[in-house]
């Protein structure tokens, strides 16, 4: 084992591993890990370590790094000048580094952005879900879940290695400022969502990598869709909208009109179309993409792309373009059947050559296509056969992550048509379904300071400023705030999906449709929202699980969702994890005062109080069913008038010469990434 002190940590040095956290992405938790996982899992090669070794991610700048231990390292990823003890060494090759010596890496050039750094041994760092990958956002893994700093100390986690080598020319990945990305066709293509000339444009246009980028995502710069629809429908304004739905890494996610390319911090929820995927063995790309570099997408069969898990050139890297012949001429979509009752479609779509997207239905807001999400995921969660990665589910469809290398998609698709043939009929769901009474503060302090933040450096003329609720009141057509106020408080709110906004924050609807407060969302979004707001939009409420930008229209804020101190649980969570909801829970608000509120804050994160009050039960499908009838005329008649006040609203809009869900341009000026459900009106 070698203790390394951190002498200057540089900009941005986090731990990673890799294949980083995996089965986590349904309740919000990102995989992590490197962002260029071919150039990292060299740097272990190099010096003898098994793939899954931690080691050092960094970011244009380099750190210096004392061994008080002899220690082999290598560096590799961007160019970059590397020294040991003053002197110039070489990257791609294993290197001694002896005691009291200093490893110090410079800056990158024009080439890339990333730089990996892999010590025999590995990097010694607490296990957190199943990895040591750094997840800043979420602050966890790796170093106290933060960059490293100046001052830090790291030791060598002491792993059996094996021998040392040179990573061979040919077997280095090819960096440019010009891109060629593989890309597979899918989940979202024309000509349901995009024209024809759209995707057209998609693979005759060079994409310009924006400044503002990070590890959630690469925004780019290039056309503007056209649209093969006019707006969202019921999932939302603007025509990029849809219910949640699932996302893979490397999707390119059109958030309004702007397209991003999904990184490995991203969102794991979202409600955007995604008309390409970025192949899984071409992701490690991503990492070395330089503001002003240019990126051109390639599209290729599925069934041609290289292997994820081979190195050198079996993957292919070191070639400087994409080798394809074209690539699948279905749109994404890889099958469609009806379930076996023969009421409700079900559409099999390519997301990526890891993912299929099973969605069911009409695009519209449906419990019971909900249950048969829940019927299909518990099927084949029952079995979890070899390869099986990931399960998501949203609000009307399922993803299904896989190894492609353990099972092809034409094998997982034939697999999934037998699955769902076997689902009993969704109208006999029963679920365990838990109500979890939570405090709200009403209008909390930090909401308005989130708000005032907006209007002083984002937008301060937007119908939603100055005060969010006052909004909601416009575009429901409610006499007051105080029926905002009792609307909220009166309804049970059902979790539909986990993640929405990371980290266990739910994506909820109350499950009277007299309670469905609609509203469209920020746009630009925020740039700061506090942990545990709690806001509203289209139909949807959620609790934002951490910090980040946003775009829910405030209601006020609660307690945490997601238990930091895990595995010493507050009252409320589970031991064995630390998320606080599930899937089907029941959300009921009781309110607080906001000083009240902060009290109770203080008591989860210290693992006390009793804030959270859970009570066991269970949800019928059949009895919701009944509800709904019984109560349909006065529910039609309050749909309606909501509707009404809406499209009054939205005339006041267009007499200002604005629309709420233009493009969102540089909408977050501190992420990659808005809101993920930017926009959505249901």
């Amino acid at each position: 084992m070698a203790t390394i002190s951190v002498l200057r940590s540089g900009p941005m040095t986090t731990i990673q591993d890799w294949p980083g956290r995996v089965g986590y992405w349904k309740i919000g938790v990102p995989p992590s890990g490197p962002m260029d996982d071919l150039s990292f899992r060299l740097a272990n090669a190099a010096v003898g370590n098994p793939d899954d070794a931690a080691g050092l991610e960094i970011t244009l700048a380099g750190p210096a790094l004392s061994f008080a231990e002899p220690a082999v390292v290598a560096v590799t990823g961007a160019p970059v000048t590397v020294r040991v003890a003053g002197k110039v060494v070489p990257q791609w090759v294993p290197v001694t580094v002896n005691a009291g010596e200093t490893l110090d890496i410079g800056f990158v050039g024009t080439l890339g952005m990333r730089v990996y750094v892999a010590v025999a041994g590995g990097i010694d760092a607490p296990d957190y879900l199943g990895s040591r990958a750094t997840f800043t956002m979420g602050r966890f893994g790796g170093r106290d879940g933060r960059a490293l700093a100046d001052g830090d100390e790291l030791t060598t986690a002491g792993s059996v290695t094996g021998p040392a080598r040179r990573i061979l020319t040919e077997e280095q990945p090819a960096l440019t400022n010009a891109w060629q990305l593989a890309v597979t066709v899918g989940p979202h293509g024309a000509p349901e969502f995009f024209t024809e000339e759209d995707i057209a444009d998609l693979f005759e246009a060079d994409y310009e990598v924006h400044f503002n980028s990070d590890r959630t995502g690469v925004r780019l710069v290039g056309p503007q869709p056209r649209w093969a629809r006019t707006d969202g429908g019921e999932a939302g304004l603007h025509p990029s909208n849809i219910h949640d739905n699932a996302y893979s890494v490397g999707a390119l996610d059109f958030t309004g009109d702007t397209p991003i390319l999904l990184g490995p911090d991203g969102p794991s929820l979202g409600g955007f179309v995604c008309p390409v995927t970025v192949v899984s063995a071409q992701r490690w790309k991503l990492g070395q993409l330089k503001p002003g570099d240019t990126i051109r997408f390639v599209p290729v069969r599925a069934t041609q792309t290289a292997s994820p898990s081979e190195l050198g050139l079996a993957r292919r890297a070191s070639f400087g373009h994409v080798l394809s012949t074209g690539g699948d001429d279905d749109n994404g979509i890889l099958a469609t059947t009806t379930t076996a009752d023969g009421t409700t479609a079900v559409t099999y779509r390519r997301s990526g050559d890891d993912n299929i997207l099973v969605e069911y239905g009409d695009m519209r807001l449906d419990l019971a296509l909900r249950a048969r999400v829940h019927a299909l995921g518990e099927r084949i969660d029952g079995e979890r056969p070899r390869g099986l990665v990931d399960l998501t589910p949203g609000i009307r469809s399922l993803q299904v992550k896989v190894d492609p290398d353990v099972m092809n998609q034409t094998q997982l698709l034939e697999w999934l048509t037998e699955c769902e043939s076997q689902l009993p009929a969704a109208e006999d769901l029963v679920v365990p379904s838990r109500t979890v009474h939570l405090p709200l503060s009403w209008d909390d302090p930090s909401t308005r300071e989130a708000i005032e933040r907006y209007m002083l450096g984002v937008r301060s003329d937007a119908p939603w400023c100055p005060w969010n609720i006052e909004f909601i009141r416009r575009m429901n057509g409610l006499n007051s705030v105080d029926d905002v106020y009792r609307t909220v408080f009166d309804a049970s709110y059902l979790v539909l999906g986990l993640g929405d906004v990371y980290l266990g924050a739910p994506v909820a609807v109350p499950l009277d449709p007299r309670h469905r407060l609609v509203t469209t969302k920020y746009n630009p979004a925020r740039t700061w929202t506090p942990e545990n707001a709690v806001g509203i939009g289209g139909a949807y409420m959620c609790i934002y699980g951490m910090e980040g930008p946003g775009g829910y229209q405030f209601v006020g804020r609660t307690t945490q969702v997601w238990n930091h101190r895990h595995p010493l649980p507050a009252p409320g969570f589970d031991p064995e994890h630390p998320w606080l909801l599930r899937f089907f829970d029941q959300i009921r608000w009781y309110p607080v005062e906001a000083d009240e509120l902060l009290d109770m804050r203080a008591d989860v994160a210290a693992g006390r109080g009793d804030s959270t009050r859970i009570t066991e039960g269970t949800f019928s499908l059949a009895d919701h069913q009944r509800f709904l009838d019984a109560n349909a005329d006065d529910i039609s008649a309050t749909r309606s008038a909501m509707e009404i006040a809406r499209a009054e609203e939205r005339r006041r809009w267009a007499m200002r010469g604005e629309f709420a869900n233009s493009p969102t341009g540089s909408a977050d000026q501190s992420s990659a990434l808005t809101d993920d459900t930017e926009g959505k009106v249901a």
